[in-house]
């Protein structure tokens, strides 16, 4: 009896174990190692680690995303400030030139009569239009030009540059003309020399507003912004690839797909493997007996 009670109450981790047991006790590891372990189609639903080291900061070992932003490049401030004064000082020397050389003379001939040189007093837009609005068009310049100042800081665009640079210098031209020449101050006229035949006298500075507002509707059509972004047409067609495998319901696609062909509405042959229509033939002759 009380071997039986030493029996009992010895644990199985004193008792020694056979090859048997431990094979068994290995068999029933292994199965629960298989149940725990995650199913292919749990490890393609996981959610990925996050992003650590440089991904995660974006540093340069982080992979290039969509959603990274692009690098515009330099301001183009320089290019703008350089056209500006060019134009300007063309402009401005010209005008030197003509009152000194021209004023009050007979008009030099270029071309014959198709091109002249005449020093002409201006009160008036480009071109000789709105005599009459001398301090209208001084405003207008002095706008034009804080608005071209205000848009240098976000341009980053060389063709932009050169039309803004373009307009700026010749606004401020003609605007130094209204502001410092006769009959005083915000009522000067512009001085103009260039007189093609059958056309309005015009100034450099003139010139250099057309050429700048053109620049500016071709930049426009273009789809290029002074920022450097280009505008492209987002619509695009999508290829046949990725157009949907299923028809849509009463369409001919559906309607062939959904009508049983001859193989599906087949009868299937006789058990016996010898008389399909149970006359007692066999499909190639009279039943022998």
């Amino acid at each position: 009896m009380k071997e039986a009670e030493r029996t009992i109450d010895t644990p199985d981790e004193a008792r020694g174990q056979g090859p048997g047991e431990r094979a068994a006790g290995d068999a029933e590891r292994s199965a629960e190692a298989a149940v725990t372990a995650p199913s292919p189609d749990d490890a393609g639903n996981a959610e990925p680690d996050a992003p650590t080291g440089a991904e995660a900061t974006g540093g340069p070992g982080a992979g290039s995303t969509d959603a990274a932003p692009t690098a515009r490049g330099r301001r183009r401030i320089g290019v703008l400030a350089a056209v500006a004064v060019t134009a300007f000082v063309l402009d401005l020397v010209t005008k030197i030139w003509t009152v000194e050389w021209l004023e009050g003379r007979e008009p030099v001939q270029i071309v014959g009569e198709w091109l002249q040189f005449e020093a002409v007093r201006n009160s008036g837009a480009a071109f000789g239009m709105g005599q009459a609005l001398t301090v209208v068009f001084t405003c207008i310049a002095t706008v034009v030009v804080i608005v071209i100042l205000r848009l240098a800081r976000k341009l980053y665009s060389a063709p932009w540059a050169v039309a803004l640079g373009l307009l700026l210098g010749g606004a401020l031209g003609n605007l130094a003309d209204r502001i410092f020449r006769a009959p005083g101050v915000f009522q000067g006229a512009v001085v103009d020399f260039i007189s093609p035949k059958h056309f309005a006298v015009f100034n450099l500075a003139d010139s250099a507003i057309v050429c700048g507002g053109i620049l500016i509707v071709l930049l426009s059509f273009r789809g290029l912004d002074p920022d450097g972004t280009v505008h492209r047409d987002e619509e695009k067609e999508q290829p046949a690839a990725d157009a949907p495998d299923t028809a849509p319901a009463g369409s001919p696609s559906a309607a062939t797909a959904d009508t049983p062909t001859t193989a599906d509405t087949a009868e299937p042959p006789a058990a016996d493997g010898g008389d399909p229509d149970g006359t007692g033939r066999d499909g190639t002759g009279p039943r022998t007996t």
